[in-house]
């Protein structure tokens, strides 16, 4: 059975019904983590994939599991890992433990803590309808990391931007609302961080990026993502002073 096809199949067998537009990415991450999957299952991988939304940097659109998204949010909560590098190099990442370690410290500290994972690839994805992507496979054995088919995930990456370009083509949609796939629970989530990094810049008179280096830092002492911390914010469970640990002028 050829690539395409067992693709399909492990799209078919996690989603029999296609259900609404915005969970496509979930789906084909899930089917993505079926295809590449050591043993078969799929329970040995996590997949997820972003791509670039311009001056806020990467949009996560999906993960194949809870654990592949919370990877993912820890990594964007300490501010650089893997999936960073790959955007800012274009180059392909294969990262076993110690490059984790000695490359980004404090990201491997809450991967290796809060998930199963013990590996990292991301490799670029390119495609003319989403831009500048990138595909993150999370492998629970080190040694899987080199035993991963580097082309079958490159493949998978164009079958899933070649899934989402054709139900863009034969969908209506507006360059003001975009597609529907690019409004999934963790486009929203992480849309919804930058909602909550406006209030905490207005509250304290400090740009974006000073903005969001409080809400990272406040995540980090506090054990949590900057996701979650942002719908706290924004739910008013939390205030701009909670955040910076001083009352706002």
């Amino acid at each position: 059975m050829s690539l395409d096809d067992r693709f399909a199949a492990a799209l078919a067998a996690a989603s029999p019904d296609p259900g609404e537009p915005a969970l496509l990415p979930d789906r084909l991450a899930r089917a993505a983590a079926r295809v590449l999957a050591v043993d078969g299952s799929g329970s040995d991988v996590g997949v997820g994939f972003s791509v670039r939304a311009g001056a806020r940097g990467r949009t996560p659109l999906a993960a194949s599991s809870a654990e592949a998204g919370r990877a993912e949010r820890l990594q964007f909560t300490v501010g650089a890992g893997p999936c960073t590098a790959v955007y800012d190099t274009g180059q392909p990442v294969f990262a076993v433990p110690t490059d984790l370690r000695s490359r980004w410290p404090a990201y491997a500290d809450l991967l290796f803590a809060r998930t199963p994972y013990r590996g990292v690839v991301c490799l670029p994805l390119r495609s003319t309808l989403t831009g500048i992507g990138v595909l993150d496979v999370f492998l629970a054995e080190p040694a899987d990391v080199p035993r991963l088919d580097v082309f079958d995930a490159l493949a998978v990456g164009e079958l899933i931007t070649s899934a989402l370009g054709d139900t863009a083509l034969w969908s209506s949609w507006t360059a003001a609302d975009s597609p529907a796939w690019l409004h999934t629970p963790a486009a929203l989530r992480r849309a919804a961080v930058w909602e909550a990094v406006g209030r905490v810049a207005a509250a304290w008179d400090v740009d974006a990026p000073a903005a969001l280096a409080l809400l990272r830092a406040h995540a980090w002492a506090t054990g949590r993502s900057v996701d979650s911390l942002a719908a706290d914010l924004l739910a008013g469970r939390l205030t701009p002073a909670d955040v910076a640990g001083r009352p706002a002028d």
